[in-house]
């Protein structure tokens, strides 16, 4: 099983099959655009820059379940994500990652890669307050905050989680690994 098995709901109509992205390099993340975290959509859109006419896209995947921090419509999430970052990756339809309700896709994200790797005093604290405001958080793989990033490999395996403290810009080098075809370090 890969996430070439799902299908997930566009920001406006119908679905997108994730089969489409075969032999592509993929950074899925769960986003909002009311958190301390939402700078980080700038950095996301580098990457989308410097990598996407080497095989790489990003699906983001807004999410209203921490702190209510990703209100309004589809439509008004992605206006505030292009004029404020000007953002031009692949949006989809807000979704639950936590729950009874969460993504199919985001069941198989957690279970493929259900650590998150937290290093560094300041990324361990922010991480500690995060976990103590999240409700939705129920098991160690759940979800813990938005900008949780999944890194998919040409193949469509899950191969590295990182947790919302880390900026897209240090995932730089392990883009570029997988578009080389490499693997990346333990």
């Amino acid at each position: 099983m890969s996430i070439y098995d799902f299908k997930v709901k566009k920001r406006r109509e119908g679905e997108f099959d994730l089969a489409e992205l075969k032999g592509k390099v993929v950074l899925i993340v769960n986003t909002a655009t009311g958190c301390g975290f939402t700078p980080q959509y700038e950095g996301l859109e580098k990457l989308y820059e410097m990598y996407h006419d080497k095989g790489f896209e990003i699906l983001d995947f807004p999410c209203n379940q921490f702190m209510g921090q990703a209100p309004g419509s589809d439509e008004e999430i992605h206006r505030f994500c292009t004029a404020k970052y000007k953002t031009q990756f692949d949006q989809m339809a807000k979704i639950e990652v936590n729950g009874e309700n969460e993504s199919p896709v985001y069941t198989f994200l957690k279970q493929q890669q259900p650590d998150e790797a937290v290093t560094g005093v300041k990324a361990k604290a922010a991480m500690k307050m995060v976990s103590k405001l999240s409700k939705t958080t129920k098991t160690p793989a759940d979800i813990k905050w938005n900008f949780t990033k999944f890194l998919v490999d040409k193949d469509g395996s899950v191969v590295k989680r990182y947790n919302p403290t880390v900026e897209p810009k240090v995932i730089s080098k392990d883009i570029v690994a997988l578009l080389k075809g490499e693997e990346l370090p333990e």
